[in-house]
């Protein structure tokens, strides 16, 4: 079998977390060999990486720096996590890929989607996501859903216009990818969203 490489992608506090929880479960269940993983992190480098990225003290970092940590990070994932497992025909669920730095970066930072994806397309040996779900959920939403964490990193403290411009940002990727970006509708209840990917998910392993 094919290794199969599932993304989950959106604003914080969409849900990618939880589902990413019901969803290595459902596939374990059916007797699917999983890796379930996140970015930035995922390896013991990677993890240091994103500790240096979210820190809320770092309030100095430049843009630049930000998303070539976020690169380098993803660069170690994909060399000690992603390859191996897709060698070995296993299906990776991982929070977060290539498109948080597309529209994080690339749009939310103004750095431009182009350079960013080209960073990345090094970072990452040209390895894409076969799926990728977007949950889709207004700005204002997900940071409601936010409120109650006590702790809030870096990038979760940036402005409202910020993660406006990631939401549309989202938007604008999917445009550019259809056929990999699917969505998600996140303002669904629990089974009802868990229900959405369970239909997607099925559909790409018949394939």
């Amino acid at each position: 079998m094919k290794g199969l490489f599932i993304t989950l992608e959106g604003s914080d506090g969409c849900g990618k977390s939880t589902i990413t929880r019901l969803l290595t479960k459902y596939l374990k269940g059916e007797g699917y060999s999983i890796v379930t993983t996140r970015e930035p992190g995922g390896t013991k480098i990677s993890e240091i990486i994103r500790d240096i990225i979210l820190d809320s003290k770092n309030t100095k970092m430049s843009a630049i720096t930000e998303s070539l940590l976020y690169a380098a990070s993803r660069a170690q994932h994909v060399e000690e996590i992603i390859i191996p497992a897709l060698k070995e025909g296993k299906i990776i669920i991982c929070e977060r890929f290539i498109d948080s730095s597309l529209v994080y970066q690339g749009i939310g930072r103004k750095l431009g989607i182009n350079k960013i994806k080209e960073i990345n397309d090094f970072a990452t040996q040209n390895i894409e996501p076969d799926l990728t779900l977007f949950f889709d959920i207004s700005p204002e939403q997900a940071i409601n859903r936010r409120k109650h964490r006590r702790e809030k990193d870096r990038l979760e403290r940036e402005s409202v216009k910020f993660h406006k411009d990631v939401y549309e940002g989202y938007l604008k990727i999917i445009d550019m990818y259809p056929e990999r970006i699917k969505t998600i509708d996140a303002t669904d209840n629990l089974d009802g969203t868990f229900n959405q990917v369970k239909r997607l998910v099925n559909d790409k392993l018949k394939i």
